[in-house]
């Protein structure tokens, strides 16, 4: 894990504010989705992407009940 020498405080309601380099550096911009992370005692956190919760295929094309779901494993599921 890369050190960025940033540092921020935790406000009240436990908000941190990503620096705008960083933002731009993984593409994240305001609205977008970030996914939280632990290891050990590190949190990790990284931009979420739209993708399959089945397989987690990149293409996912429908949205069920807020979760997207790729056609083939949609296909998969109506044969059961």
């Amino acid at each position: 894990m890369k050190s960025t020498g940033v540092k921020r405080m935790i406000d009240n309601l436990g908000r941190i504010v990503l620096p705008i380099e960083i933002r731009n550096a993984l593409d994240i911009n305001a609205r977008d989705y970030v996914e939280i992370y632990v290891e050990k005692d590190a949190i990790i956190l990284k931009k979420h992407e739209n993708s399959c919760v089945i397989c987690g295929n990149k293409t996912a094309t429908k949205e069920i009940c807020g979760k997207k779901i790729c056609d083939k494993c949609l296909g998969e599921i109506k044969e059961l």
